[in-house]
């Protein structure tokens, strides 16, 4: 038996597809939402209209973007010389919330899963190899602690060993296996990123 209208439901139906909310989450939300301002739906309404039509792909380092190229690709500032991989723009962010890396990113958008079908041709290795034909000294391999994170760093590390002139390193444990980047506070993050090591 269905306790709301048909229009309710169909909100906490949808909201509860979302990542990390559950059926009672979706619920307050969906209420909390019905309740707001009809300008502050709209407002809501149109900003993830608005987000999902002009966010891209760096062209670059493939993070999510509203121009052609993001701020970290762009600055003069940062090391181009020294790329960090990550698994997806989360983990960029984590990263960038020490405040203490200076190179910039390349990310992949996922990891290698066979279980789940994803393979090398899945993720943005490709993109990852081209720019290693530039100036590059550094490839920090910050993909997460998971049997799929220590998959995909295995796999880039093969990839990259020919290239002598590029150094291949791996941030150090102190990221918990199994753990995501974007769930690990910044001191762990910065000893996991000091601590690198060879691969």
């Amino acid at each position: 038996m269905d306790y709301y209208s048909s229009h309710i439901t169909n909100l906490i139906e949808e909201l509860s597809k979302l990542p990390g909310i559950g059926s009672k989450s979706a619920s307050r939300m969906a209420f909390y939402i019905i309740n707001m301002p009809d300008a502050q739906v709209k407002n809501l309404v149109d900003t993830i209209t608005l987000a999902k039509q002009k966010v891209k792909y760096c062209s670059e380092c493939f993070t999510l973007t509203d121009d052609d190229v993001c701020p970290i690709c762009k600055s003069k500032k940062r090391d181009h010389q020294t790329i960090m991989v990550v698994e997806n723009t989360r983990d960029l962010a984590a990263y960038e919330k020490t405040g203490k890396y200076e190179g910039v990113y390349h990310v992949l958008h996922g990891a290698i899963s066979p279980m789940l079908g994803i393979g090398p041709n899945d993720i943005k290795l490709k993109e990852l190899m081209k720019r290693l034909n530039g100036d590059v000294k550094e490839v920090i391999v910050a993909t997460n602690a998971s049997l799929e994170g220590e998959t995909t760093a295995s796999y880039i590390n093969n990839l990259i060993k020919p290239m002598e002139n590029i150094k291949v390193t791996r941030i150090a444990s102190g990221v918990p296996v199994g753990g995501d980047l974007e769930n690990i506070d910044a001191v762990t993050l910065l000893k996991a990123l000091e601590g690198r090591a060879k691969m």
